[in-house]
């Protein structure tokens, strides 16, 4: 374990629900920092999201909630109590950064918007998640992933040749502006090292989504024509994706004329090989429908294992289609330890991802599980000098 965690000292008062926000925080959380998650009476919603559950001696907690929410202390506030609402500024009084999901204007009728927060502590760093950002017609809607996945465009370029548009099956929405914030939230406490004041920085799935589609968008731009879907093909190469073997699927990616010609020879493909119309990628993506027509019947013939063995030596990059049974029994995935058991105080333990970084090649931990609505409830009023009635 690194000695100390590069967040460590920050106070982080996560006012987030369901995944965005949390999974921000849980990044802070995992790099050091000390993330109080405010919960309302009942708790945060996705604990009820389930099936599945994990079931412990102690009682049931949601595989949802487990998944984004390690590393954090959770405290139960009521914010319309006006109990619940001192204690909550106590809180933001001794932190540096606060992050919200809600929607905009929700703090500020309750006294903790960021131009009354920045007014009284100057210091604070305030980072907001949005549907829709703070300006624009769509500002007082509810952003939800799927929403965002569709007006951002995903969805129509996501999918099968001629199917209909297709969500990602991830949260990709959710998940990206909750990385994209957390990278402002750190630039953000860099620059408070160099001025002495905190900043507002937002983040909003929409844009977030716009923002992913990188090289789709792109080819937009610059030449007006609207991308469809294309499965798991590459639009400027080939070949690159899934191909069917014998026995499964494999990724390749083909990603020069070079690697063309390795592939084709540890293959044994000697008549694709020498086909001038696949002799450069620009013939092999003009040419991608007999090319594809002439790969399956030859690619049919391997076992998975043996194509990736072939690919393998001759430098070719591939991989598995893996289901996640086969992912989590993987050497190399169990090797670097990306699951890890923590002690759980209902559940006995419970399995989570562990946080994605290395620093000078050390791992950093696991050091709290999920917790159970309010675990730290009084700990935390303890340290902020109240007590349980302020709940």
């Amino acid at each position: 374990m690194i000695p100390t965690l590069p967040l460590s000292g920050v106070r982080v008062a996560d006012f987030t629900r369901v995944l965005t926000g949390p999974f921000a925080t849980m990044l802070l959380g995992d790099l050091g920092a000390d993330v109080i998650k405010v919960e309302p009476p009942g708790g945060d919603d996705t604990r009820g999201w389930g099936p599945p559950f994990q079931m412990g001696e102690g009682g049931r907690e949601s595989s949802y909630f487990l998944s984004v929410n390690r590393n954090k202390r959770s405290v139960i506030l009521d914010l319309k109590a006006p109990a619940g609402l001192d204690a909550a500024r106590a809180l933001v009084a001794g932190s540096d950064v606060l992050v919200e999901n809600f929607r905009p204007g929700t703090l500020d009728r309750l006294g903790l918007g960021w131009d009354a927060l920045h007014a009284e502590f100057p210091r604070l760093i305030y980072a907001t998640i949005t549907g829709f950002g703070l300006s624009g017609p769509y500002r007082d809607r509810a952003g939800y992933d799927v929403v965002a996945q569709g007006m951002g465009g995903m969805m129509s370029y996501n999918g099968d040749v001629g199917g209909p548009p297709l969500r990602v099956g991830v949260a990709v929405a959710d998940v990206f502006s909750g990385a994209l914030i957390t990278q402002a939230i750190l630039a953000a406490l860099y620059q408070r090292e160099k001025t002495g004041v905190g900043t507002r920085v937002d983040v909003n799935l929409l844009e977030s989504v716009i923002s992913l589609g990188s090289s789709q968008v792109g080819r937009y731009l610059a030449t007006g024509e609207v991308p469809v879907p294309v499965g798991n093909d590459h639009r400027s190469i080939v070949p690159y994706g899934t191909v069917r073997c014998g026995d499964g699927y494999v990724n390749i990616a083909v990603g020069n004329d070079a690697l063309w010609r390795r592939f084709c020879a540890a293959l044994e493909l000697t008549e694709l090989g020498a086909d001038p119309r696949f002799a450069t990628n620009e013939g092999r993506v003009e040419h991608r429908a007999a090319l594809d027509a002439r790969m399956v019947g030859a690619l049919a013939a391997f076992t998975r294992q043996e194509l990736m063995e072939r690919l393998d030596v001759a430098g070719v990059p591939c991989g598995p289609v893996n289901d996640l049974a086969e992912v989590f029994a993987d050497p190399h995935v169990q090797g670097r330890g990306v699951a890890v058991t923590v002690p759980h105080p209902t559940l006995g333990e419970t399995t989570v991802t562990s946080p994605p970084w290395r620093f000078d090649g050390e791992a950093l931990p696991v050091r709290r599980a999920p917790p159970t609505p309010g675990q730290h409830t009084a700990e935390v009023l303890a340290e902020l000098g109240g007590g349980p009635d302020t709940r």
